[in-house]
C-alpha cells in the first residue's frame, strides 16, 4: 500500500492544501497549535500527534471537495467527531488535515411509522434524543460520553444499554461516506432487512475512518419505554456479580443495563460522585417496558443476586434518583483519577463470552494486584465486555512499562478465552498489535484487500487498524 506524502518529501504538497482550503474556506480552516492539538489524541496517555490543519465542512459536497484537494495531493484526511475516543483513533501520525464534522448536525429526517431516522455526522447521541423527546422515540444506543453519531459508527461503539438494544453495528441501517477519491457512496435503503449483494454498511460501522468520512447515516429508532426501573445491587466478591449476571442472562430476562463496578471503582465513584455505598462490587441495573414488567424483572433479579449472596437490592424507580446513578456510573472514567491524583489513565476493554466471564475478571483483578497497580474494573458485563482503567505516573518509565505489560496479558486472556481484544473501544493506535492473532493473517490480509481498494493511495486516516502504518 502507498502511504501518505504529505508530512514526507518536501511538503509542497500539504502547503498547497492549506492554502487553497484557507481561500476557499477562509475560518473554516484553522492552523491555530492550540486548536490542532485539541483535536490530536488526548484522552488518555497516548502521545498527542496534531493534525496540519482542522477544517469545519458544512455539507458533504463540501467534504468531497476538501477530500479531492488532499487526495490529489497526497495529504491525510483524519474524520473526528468529539474526539473521545480511547485508543488514538484522532491522532495524525502522518500530519494532514482534520475534518472536524461537528458543524454538520442536521436532522435530516425522521421517519416515525418505521422507527428510523437520518441524521447528519456530527449530531451527538444527546442532542438526538432532545430533538426526539416530543415524538415519543430514542435512540439507546449510550457510550457515557456525548459522542457524535458518525463516530459512534465509525468505532462500532455500544455502551450501557447494548445488552438490551445491541451496538451500533444492529443500530445503523445506512450510512453515506465520501471515499477517498471524493466519490460518495450510500450504503443501504431503510428497509429493516435487505440480501442485495455485500452488506457495505457493516463495512463502514467500524472502519474508523480508515475507509471513508462518513458524513451522514440512518439510524434504528425505539418507543420510550412506558415504565422504567433499576437500582444497584451489592456483592461480596466479582465472582458472585459476574455468576449472577449470566443467570440473569440465561433466564432470558430482558434486562436493559447491567454494568459492574468493582470495589475499587466503587471507592473511586464514592470519592468523585458522593454515593453512600460499602466499598464492594456492585452491579447497577435497568429495566425497561411495563409497570408490571418491570416490577417482575427487578423481583427475578432480586431473586437470583441473593442466590450469589448478593443485596439487597436498592430499588431507583424516581427518574432524578435514577439520573444520579448512571450519572455517577458514566462519570467512571474521570473518577478513578481520584484514586491518584495527578497520574494519567490507561484505559482500555476486551470482551469474552458470558460464560468465561466471572474467570476473565477474577483472574484480571489477581494479575492487577499481583503487578501492584490501581486499575478499578467496570463493565458492561450483561454482554461480556468490561474496562479497566490503569493509573499510571508517566515519569516512571518503570511503571508505564509495568501497565503497558498488563495490558498485554489482559489482551492475550480475553483471547485465549475465544473473545476479542476490545469490545467497543476500537483498534486505533492502541490495540494494532492485538489484531493479527484475533483475525490471523488470512483474515487482517482480507482487511488490507479492501483498504487497498478503497483507499490505494493510503491517505483515510492512515496509521489505524494496521500495524506498521505510520508512527
Amino acid at each position: 500500500m502507498v502511504g501518505p506524502k504529505a508530512a514526507g518529501q518536501d511538503g509542497s504538497g500539504l502547503a498547497l492544501v492549506l492554502e487553497r482550503l484557507s481561500t476557499r474556506f477562509a475560518d473554516r480552516l484553522q492552523t491555530g497549535k492550540t486548536l490542532r492539538e485539541q483535536h490530536g489524541h488526548t484522552t488518555t496517555y497516548i502521545p498527542n500527534q496534531p493534525p496540519d490543519g482542522v477544517f469545519f465542512p458544512e455539507t458533504l459536497e463540501e467534504v468531497q471537495e476538501a477530500v479531492r484537494l488532499c487526495a490529489a495531493f497526497g495529504v491525510p484526511v483524519i474524520p473526528y467527531g468529539v474526539g473521545s475516543s480511547l485508543e488514538g483513533h484522532v491522532n495524525a501520525p502522518s500530519g494532514g488535515i482534520c475534518f472536524d464534522m461537528s458543524r454538520m448536525k442536521r436532522v435530516i429526517a425522521v421517519n416515525q411509522e418505521d422507527l428510523d431516522c437520518k441524521v447528519e455526522a456530527g449530531i451527538t447521541r444527546e442532542e438526538l434524543n432532545r430533538y426526539l423527546r416530543d415524538t415519543g422515540l430514542f435512540f439507546p444506543i449510550d457510550p457515557g460520553a456525548d459522542a457524535s453519531l458518525g463516530g459512534m459508527a465509525a468505532t462500532r461503539a455500544s455502551g450501557t444499554n447494548a445488552v438490551r438494544y445491541g451496538t451500533m453495528r444492529e443500530n445503523v441501517l445506512s450510512v453515506t461516506a465520501v471515499l477517498s477519491d471524493g466519490s460518495a457512496v450510500t450504503t443501504a435503503r431503510r428497509a429493516r432487512k435487505s440480501s442485495a449483494g455485500y452488506d457495505l454498511t457493516r463495512l463502514f460501522v467500524g472502519s474508523e475512518g480508515t475507509l471513508g468520512v462518513i458524513t451522514s447515516l440512518t439510524l434504528r429508532l425505539y418507543g420510550i419505554p412506558p415504565a422504567i426501573s433499576g437500582g444497584v445491587c451489592p456483592f461480596p466478591d466479582v465472582e458472585a456479580a459476574c455468576n449472577a449476571v449470566i443467570t440473569t442472562i440465561q433466564m432470558g430476562i430482558p434486562v436493559a443495563r447491567m454494568e459492574l463496578v468493582n470495589a475499587l471503582g466503587m471507592r473511586a465513584i464514592k470519592l468523585h460522585s458522593g454515593l453512600d455505598y460499602p466499598e464492594s462490587p456492585f452491579l447497577f441495573v435497568e429495566f425497561h417496558g411495563t409497570e408490571a414488567g418491570v416490577a417482575e424483572q427487578a423481583e427475578m433479579f432480586g431473586e437470583i443476586a441473593a442466590e450469589f449472596s448478593g443485596g439487597p437490592f436498592t430499588w431507583a424507580t424516581a427518574a432524578e434518583e435514577r439520573r444520579k446513578l448512571w450519572k455517577a456510573r458514566h462519570d467512571f472514567f474521570w473518577a478513578g483519577f481520584a484514586l491518584r491524583p495527578g497520574s494519567k489513565g490507561l484505559a482500555t476493554d476486551v470482551c469474552v463470552p458470558i460464560s468465561r466471564l466471572a474467570e476473565c475478571i477474577v483472574e484480571t483483578e489477581r494479575d492487577i494486584a499481583h503487578t501492584g497497580l490501581i486499575a478499578p474494573i467496570v463493565g458492561h458485563v450483561g454482554d461480556g465486555n468490561f474496562h479497566v482503567t490503569v493509573l499510571m505516573d508517566m515519569d516512571d518509565p518503570e511503571e508505564v512499562a509495568r501497565a503497558e505489560a498488563f495490558v498485554s496479558r489482559l489482551n492475550q486472556r480475553a483471547l485465549s478465552m475465544d473473545g476479542t481484544c476490545t469490545g467497543e473501544h476500537g483498534i486505533g493506535q492502541g490495540k494494532r498489535r492485538y489484531l493479527v492473532e484475533e483475525h490471523g493473517q488470512t483474515g487482517i490480509g482480507v482487511m488490507r484487500a479492501v483498504k487497498q481498494a478503497l483507499d490505494p493511495a493510503g491517505i483515510m486516516n492512515p496509521g489505524k487498524i494496521f500495524a506498521g502504518e505510520g508512527a
